[in-house]
């Protein structure tokens, strides 16, 4: 399927041709952050409880606004790792097991990360590069990882549409997410005040049958 007013063909190449791996690393400011499958980059402290990183972190890889980072270790439903773009607003370290890359735009990064989000897109892409060891270990370069095949948009107006439909959709995400948890808060807090006797129920079957209002 294709977004009205774009004819363009779509070309197969690697990625190499729209990620650039920038080699940097700690400067000692950034804090270390793990990757999530449906969170992305996340902190280690706030989300798991600890820092699992070493005592050195220096040669740990930063991550930018942005950029993109391929876990290499298998998770859930991504047997060969899992590719996700950072949308934090500063920048972050991660393990040097991860491999991060610069994308050509941040369009094309939120686009990536979204295709892969699907566990079957995320496979096609890195089967053929990726060599699975005998304990289910990963053994990929960043060099072989960036020669993976992907078939993309040539032009760059597609791709920021495409990115605007996405953002579109996770600001849509973000909503209904904050709604659900206010609604959690708001069930625990009736559920306690009727677990403590601060509220209570109606003896009456009528008050409490469907439609009635409770006494």
């Amino acid at each position: 399927m294709r977004l009205r007013g774009f004819a363009k063909t779509w070309q197969t190449g690697p990625l190499s041709r729209i990620l650039i791996e920038h080699g940097e690393t700690s400067t000692g400011r950034e804090e270390v952050h793990s990757v999530s499958v449906h969170l992305g980059l996340v902190n280690q402290i706030e989300h798991l409880g600890r820092s699992f990183a070493a005592a050195s972190t220096d040669h740990y890889n930063r991550v930018l606004p942005g950029d993109i980072v391929y876990t290499k270790s298998p998770t859930g439903d991504f047997p060969l790792g899992i590719i996700k773009q950072s949308r934090l607003t500063k920048a972050a370290i991660v393990s040097p097991l991860y491999g991060v890359f610069t994308p050509a735009s941040r369009e094309l990064g939120a686009f990536l990360d979204t295709l892969f989000a699907s566990p079957a897109a995320a496979e096609r892409l890195l089967a053929p590069v990726v060599q699975k060891g005998a304990k289910n270990t990963i053994a990929v370069t960043n060099k072989n990882f960036l020669k993976a095949r992907l078939h993309l948009p040539t032009d760059p107006r597609e791709i920021v549409a495409l990115s605007e439909l996405v953002e579109a959709a996770r600001a849509e995400l973000d909503l209904h997410q904050a709604e659900l948890k206010l609604l959690r808060n708001q069930k625990r807090g009736l559920m306690q005040k009727l677990l403590t006797g601060q509220w209570r129920v109606s003896e009456s079957i009528d008050a409490l049958s469907p439609g009635a209002v409770p006494a």
